[in-house]
């Protein structure tokens, strides 16, 4: 069993800790020994880089529909029109 030493979200302690399968994403859960709380050590981040927000919005304005620039970048037409509202027209 390998020593985790990474200090728990809600007690702090940095006890040694159980590991406690994978999340949907594939990263380690753990199990505080002091506490009981399970979390997640190095989760991963689930967001999209600048470069693909500028692109899908240049294609948004420049005619294509939401639902269309969701496809051609295999995307949720919803991020598509949560960035239209976060940001103002160029």
């Amino acid at each position: 069993m390998e020593k985790i030493t990474k200090a728990c979200p809600n007690c702090g302690s940095e006890n040694p800790k159980l590991k406690r399968g994978f999340n949907r994403s594939g990263t380690q859960r753990i199990m505080c020994k002091e506490c009981g709380i399970r979390f997640t050590l190095d989760p991963k981040k689930r967001e999209y880089d600048e470069e693909t927000k500028k692109l899908a919005m240049k294609m948004y304005y420049s005619g294509t529909s939401g639902r269309g620039v969701g496809k051609v970048l295999v995307m949720s037409k919803a991020n598509v029109y949560n960035w239209i509202k976060k940001t103002e027209r160029p």
